[in-house]
């Protein structure tokens, strides 16, 4: 007979030892043992005793022992293959990230407005894409998302791959301002969208229609207190800029006003126009040409300085309401998780493109100020900031948890 050693003690009474067909130790509960993805299983296993004669119950012969360090010796050789099939596809998969970050764009770009057609932003994305087009050779394609005050358009962009391929213009509304107006917001600003950069301040007009009979924010003050309830102003929605300041005036003087919301300041400043909404705060790219063909009055605007695009129209807080000063702000952002390579040349074209002169003056004359962008990481410290400080605001000019 052969020699024989004794076999270690099983860890658990409930298992029986069996080879397979190549000799190899297998694992096997008896019947009655615990089954499912809780049941135990040996960790070692001596050979099952043969029917009749042989070794007792728990002695392995010598060929067994043979066999079961070969079965050793080719898991460890399967376990080498398996690491170092991981290691290769990592490195090619890392090759294949590289080709395609070094490679981007490959194809056109969705560059996503919040906004009806014609406004600031609108107009934003089309000057910016324009130049992103000619700087990286594939198309960058605007689409307009409007409605409820970028909402629509922000949840919409968090919710795409994260790639490149789909971008947002979005605004301080869409950033911060909405994150205290909504009671909950299908996006988290901070956690599903990663600013790229930013581009331009904006400041705005407060206009009124040419039949309202007043020149000036007191006589506007003076009107609405004559004559209660009689006033409306009309914005792009609820939590935009336009809202926001209009409520920020009511809060400062007291008055009345019935807010009209739209879908974009170029619709809402129709209707101004046209006489059916009283005043509204707009944009200067859609308002100053309105107000320079006398088609709306303009009674101020609402920084704490005057706008080189129009230094003749003062500061709101130069013509009565003191310390009011407000104003919006425009930023490209894009789905969370987008690769740092491809969100560091970006942010880097951006920079370009808001410090070339040509396009800063360009802005200046659509009364915009221009805004040369920090690198991703400090914008994102930004956005948070600008939460808390307009939070307070949204709250004094009692606009929170109001959608």
């Amino acid at each position: 007979m052969a020699a024989t050693k004794r076999a270690e003690p099983l860890p658990d009474p409930r298992c029986r030892g069996v080879m397979n067909r190549q000799g190899c130790p297998v694992k096997e509960v008896q019947a009655g043992a615990a089954s499912g993805p809780a049941a135990l299983r040996c960790a070692s296993i001596p050979q099952r005793p043969p029917a009749t004669g042989g070794p007792i119950d728990g002695i392995r012969t010598a060929s067994q022992d043979a066999a079961a360090r070969g079965c050793a010796r080719d898991q460890r050789n399967r376990t080498v293959l398996k690491q170092a099939f991981l290691a290769t596809f990592a490195a090619s998969l890392a090759v294949v990230l590289a080709a395609q970050v070094a490679d981007y764009p490959t194809r056109s770009v969705s560059f996503i407005v919040p906004y009806a057609a014609g406004g600031a932003t609108d107009l934003m994305a089309r000057l910016v894409g324009q130049r992103l087009e000619q700087r990286l050779g594939k198309p960058f394609v605007v689409e307009n998302r409007p409605g409820a005050a970028t909402v629509l358009a922000a949840s919409y962009v968090a919710k795409q791959p994260a790639d490149g391929y789909t971008l947002l213009l979005g605004t301080s509304t869409t950033l911060a301002i909405n994150v205290t107006v909504y009671k909950a917001l299908p996006y988290d600003p901070t956690r599903d969208l990663v600013p790229v950069a930013s581009l331009a301040g904006v400041p705005f007009i407060l206009v009124v229609t040419p039949s309202l009979p007043v020149t000036t924010p007191a006589e506007l003050v003076r009107y609405a207190k004559e004559n209660p309830q009689a006033l409306t102003y009309a914005s792009n929605g609820h939590g935009g800029a336009a809202h926001l300041f209009a409520e920020l005036l009511k809060s400062v003087t007291g008055i009345a006003a019935i807010h009209v919301p739209y879908k974009g300041l170029a619709p809402a400043l129709n209707d101004v126009v046209a006489g059916h909404v009283s005043m509204m705060f707009g944009d200067f790219a859609t308002a100053l040409p309105l107000v320079r063909a006398g088609k709306l009055r303009a009674l101020g605007v609402s920084t704490a300085q005057r706008v080189g695009a129009a230094p003749d129209i003062p500061p709101l807080a130069e013509a009565g309401l003191p310390g009011f000063d407000a104003s919006s702000w425009q930023m490209v952002v894009a789905p969370a998780r987008l690769p740092a390579e491809i969100l560091a040349k970006l942010n880097g074209e951006l920079r370009a493109i808001v410090a070339d002169p040509q396009f800063a003056e360009e802005l200046s004359a659509r009364g915009m100020v221009p805004l040369v962008t920090p690198p991703p990481a400090e914008l994102a410290a930004y956005v948070k900031s600008e939460i808390v400080r307009w939070a307070d605001v949204v709250r004094r000019a009692g606009a929170a948890g109001t959608e």
